[in-house]
């Protein structure tokens, strides 16, 4: 038996025996002597809980390969040790509640209201996370992916814990669409709510009415994502394939608006464009064009979400970008293909990956997003903002916001099945062992230029856009007091010292350490479950394998409102009771934000030979060892992209975690909207204003930490001049 195997068998009986099995309770850490042992399953099963101790028989199955070493039947026991152990710890913690017993037939059985528990704590997350180990271990001793422990631990973990905290908060309240208000089936009101005229309507086809809320969500997407993956594609090409001086600074400008929090995009361009904005002014008095109210509707939803999303797309293009061979152009070129022609034929179907991964980030990032059009959609109904007022408004439907969020995971479905089908089965593989010193070549005339037309104008969009939110930081009032003043960072972050040091009195001091140490924690976490899922869906083959990748989406898909309702309904009660701690937020966020790792993992792997992983394999390396030593190195673009989303979604999101916050856990974007309602918007730009700073010292220190990844190519500076060739004999 292998020593990674006996050590989780080892953690499964610390996990049973020594820890304590209920309650995430900080004490447990503070004063682990008053709670080891006395808190362990083991006491509490001798001391009544009897439900406790049939745990230790799977326990006890794991231990009969050691003691009695087969190879055959090795495999077999530490099957049967993991299923019933997490069988028996599921069955458990499901049956009994804190009000008794949970199932009706346990009920009628043995009476009520039967014994109680809490929800699971450390011991009982140790211990089933032992027996997930231990059974993936014996899968692999059968010879489940070519007998590798490290490749089935890792599908069982990621499956686990996408189950654990995807599958059953969302399933938990999409049941609620098949339910009336007193909780029982009722699948004709789903009918009857699915089919609903204000969802399907096509009026605004044949009159001058509204179409209906589905038909509205899906051409905005459809036009986001469009939009996205162009204004990506363009930065991209600048960045890897021109001279252009101001290259860096583009680049900042193409990554600008991921860090900015939610609501100020939307306050800006009203600042801008609205009917007192400082830009519908100046066209009022230079040029006599009317005031309007054009940016409240379509075009001002599409404006915020390109600024918003296209940075998600640049940083998956960007990878993909730079993984092209120039040897395969430079082969086109030979075979006397012009320019464009290589282009067109090679270069642009070796980005597939890249550009079906970024738009399908896009669009399913527009169906999702609620803030930009709660400020700017007027009479343009989408879903996400349908489903925000059908949970929190006076409606109080949770099962109408279950059917709309059913309708978005079909639109998010469709689009998911469609990007397969355009990849189809091609290679795509560009990064392989053999050198390859190729030059990149210039881009043709006519698609640099059209990425200068594309990029540059949006760019400097970009800076006017925050420009505004930096004077409505340093101003008493935008639009209507300009003097300058220091009052709202002072009122913020006001930093006072006592006789015993420095003392925090700002008013923003609270939520912004909590959200650092939060963005901080789950970041790297975020990372390494996502590209680690892509590594699986990329170079292993399983069954339920494209399953298994729609459900990393679907967190992604349903709107952050729905995901913390359903968080809240399913962990504020046993067996997984985490609301109101940290835990609970970082989890909502690495699982929130763990598709970007995912699909920006995918689109570079792709690209990478799959000869690279076996001849490591080859010559005797480990799969944990390739992974470490081969493949990680090759993904430093898609770390970057995963690191830098998921630390800057964490202190950025409001939707996901509006209903998560607690007094100790109080986020910046709450703090944010509180501002903004309260019509302190100064405050909340100021606030922003330090966050932005903060975001962008954040993915300085990632950039040089990952590094850039080194493809053993040359520069164009490096290669010989013409006249020293022609004096090579």
């Amino acid at each position: 038996m292998s020593r990674a195997t006996l050590g989780w068998i080892v953690l499964g009986w610390v996990g049973f025996a020594l820890l304590p099995w209920y309650g995430f309770d900080r004490n447990a850490v503070h004063n682990l002597a008053d709670y080891f042992v006395s808190g362990s399953a083991l006491i509490h099963g001798l001391k009544g809980a009897w439900w406790l101790l049939p745990v230790l028989a799977p326990l006890c199955l794991a231990l009969i390969p050691v003691i009695r070493p087969s190879a055959e039947a090795k495999g077999n026991w530490l099957i049967a040790s993991g299923v019933l152990g997490l069988a028996l710890i599921v069955l458990q913690g499901f049956s009994i509640g804190l009000n008794g017993w949970t199932v009706d037939i346990l009920r009628n059985l043995f009476g009520e209201p039967g014994p109680s528990q809490a929800g699971m704590g450390y011991g009982a997350a140790l211990t089933a996370t032992a027996f997930l180990i231990i059974l993936c271990h014996g899968l692999a001793a059968h010879g489940w992916c070519r007998g590798d422990a490290f490749v089935t631990s890792s599908i069982g973990v990621v499956i686990a814990l996408i189950i654990v905290f995807v599958f059953f908060p969302v399933t938990t309240i999409l049941a609620s669409a098949f339910a009336d208000n007193d909780g029982n089936f009722a699948p004709y009101e789903f009918v009857a709510k699915f089919l609903d005229r204000s969802i399907w309507g096509l009026d605004c086809v044949t009159s001058d009415l509204r179409c209906g809320v589905a038909w509205n969500t899906l051409f905005l997407g459809l036009l986001v994502g469009v939009g996205t993956t162009a204004l990506g594609l363009a930065f991209a090409l600048i960045a890897t394939r021109t001279d252009f001086r101001f290259k860096k600074l583009l680049r900042l400008m193409s990554v600008l608006p991921i860090i900015t929090p939610p609501f100020v995009i939307g306050l800006a361009l009203i600042l801008l464009f609205g009917r007192s904005g400082a830009l519908s002014a100046v066209l009022w008095e230079w040029f006599g064009v009317p005031r309007s109210r054009w940016i409240y509707g379509l075009p001002g939803v599409f404006i915020a979400q390109l600024l918003a999303f296209t940075p998600i797309a640049f940083l998956v293009l960007i990878g993909v970008v730079q993984g092209i061979s120039p040897t395969l152009e430079e082969a086109s070129q030979t075979l006397r293909a012009k320019s464009w022609t290589t282009f067109w034929t090679v270069t642009l179907p070796l980005m597939r990956p890249g550009l079906a991964n970024a738009f399908l980030l896009g669009f399913v990032e527009s169906l999702a997003d609620f803030g930009n059009p709660l400020v700017l959609g007027g009479n343009y109904e989408v879903l996400s903002t349908k489903i925000f007022f059908a949970v929190v408004g006076a409606q109080q439907d949770q099962g109408r916001a279950a059917v709309l969020s059913i309708i978005l995971l079909a639109f998010t479905l469709g689009a998911f099945w469609l990007q397969h089908a355009w990849l189809g089965k091609k290679v795509y593989t560009t990064v392989t062992g053999k050198g390859d010193a190729g030059i990149p070549l210039p881009l043709p005339r006519r698609v640099a230029l059209a990425s200068y037309l594309t990029a540059i104008p949006w760019a400097v969009f970009t800076v006017a856009v925050y420009a505004i939110i930096v004077v409505g930081a340093f101003v008493r009032s935008m639009g209507r007091d300009y003097t300058p003043t220091f009052e709202h960072f002072l009122t913020a972050f006001r930093v006072e010292r006592a006789d015993w040091g420095f003392y925090f009195s700002g008013s923003a001091w609270n939520s912004f350490f909590a959200t650092v140490k939060v963005a901080a924690l789950s970041a790297p976490l975020t990372a390494a479950i996502g590209l680690l899922t892509a590594y699986l869906l990329t170079r292993q083959r399983f069954s339920g394998q494209r399953a298994f990748e729609f459900g990393t989406l679907l967190s992604f898909a349903i709107p952050g409102t729905v995901v913390g309702v359903s968080y809240i309904l399913a962990f504020n009660v046993p067996p997984i009771e985490i609301t109101g701690t940290g835990f609970i937020l970082v989890m909502c966020f690495v699982f929130r934000n763990m598709p970007v790792g995912v699909r920006s993992g995918i689109a570079t792997l792709s690209q990478i030979d799959k000869s690279l992983d076996e001849a490591s394999l080859t010559l005797g390396a480990r799969s944990s060892t390739t992974m470490r030593r081969v493949v990680l190195p090759l993904l430093r673009p898609a770390i970057v992209a995963s690191l830098v989303y998921s630390f800057v979604r964490a202190m950025t999101a409001v939707s996901a975690v509006i209903f998560l916050v607690t007094a100790e856990y109080n986020m910046a974007t709450t703090y944010i909207v509180g501002r903004v309602e309260a019509g302190e918007f100064g405050l909340a730009i100021a606030y922003s204003t330090v966050l932005i700073l903060v975001m962008l010292v954040a993915i300085a220190v990632i950039q040089l930490a990952v590094g850039e990844r080194r493809l053993g190519r040359r520069s164009a500076s490096a290669a010989p001049s013409p006249v020293a060739v022609q004096a090579v004999p």
